[in-house]
């Protein structure tokens, strides 16, 4: 081999060897700015929606400059602890639009489940919702987000149903997102006033719910029962949606 080519060679291994250490850097980073989330999470259960960078810093045992070195701020933290939240949610809806059962069924778990969670962590939720951390307008939203992702997941199921059924599916992306809002917005009034179990507040949603679709299908001269197992396709579940054409 050539002196030239082994100087190619050794150029080649160094590049190899710094891609690696870069790579490695990187992953230890997503690592530790994922534990300082989990830390986070932790001090907001502790100390409530107001938590302080102080407290978050001592959940997670360091000094606040090693915390902002992983956050550029009070928002990029914020939107980090949204996201977590997000993909939590996320992660408990997904199994439960794999269509097994009655429609009444689907709407009460998924209910349950949504409810479920805000009830578990009520300190995260009012963190998220309320925004009162940030030092900054955030340039993405955990909360708009997460309502755009549930209600195109849920206009891409309802939509299979119409169109299985033959009816027009242009109206389903209005439903979800209308329907999202009136959950979300009961689940604010729920946790702030609990005046009603949360198996009354299941009910009392998922009758409302069933009573809009319902309507729908009785205008186009369709009646189901929704109590009747959902038969209708042989797959239908829930894909992560984002913002974008759904037909």
């Amino acid at each position: 081999m050539s002196q030239n080519a082994r100087h190619v060679k050794a150029v080649r291994n160094d590049e190899h060897k710094g891609d690696a250490r870069k790579e490695r850097w990187r992953e230890h980073r997503l690592a530790r700015r994922a534990e300082l989330v989990q830390a986070a999470v932790r001090a907001i259960g502790e100390h409530g929606a107001e938590v302080g960078m102080d407290d978050i810093a001592a959940e997670a045992g360091v000094s606040k400059p090693v915390l902002y070195r992983h956050f550029s701020d009070k928002s990029d933290l914020y939107v980090a602890v949204g996201e977590w939240g997000t993909d939590l949610l996320m992660q408990r809806l997904t199994p439960l639009f794999r269509v097994n059962g009655s429609a009444n069924e689907l709407i009460h778990r998924l209910l349950d489940a949504y409810l479920g969670l805000i009830e578990e962590y009520p300190h995260l939720y009012r963190f998220v919702v309320q925004r009162n951390f940030t030092d900054r307008p955030v340039a993405s939203d955990p909360v708009s987000d997460e309502k755009t992702v549930i209600a195109n997941s849920l206009a891409r199921l309802l939509g299979r149903y119409m169109r299985a059924l033959g009816l027009d599916s242009g109206g389903v992306e209005v439903w979800s997102h209308g329907l999202v809002g009136l959950v979300q917005a009961s689940g604010d009034w729920w946790l702030d006033r609990q005046t009603m179990s949360r198996d009354d507040l299941t009910n009392y949603l998922a009758q409302v719910i069933w009573s809009a679709i319902d309507g729908v299908l009785r205008s186009a001269g369709l009646e189901l029962d929704p109590d009747e197992n959902l038969d209708l396709l042989d797959e239908a579940y829930l894909e992560i949606v984002p913002d974008e054409d759904l037909g």
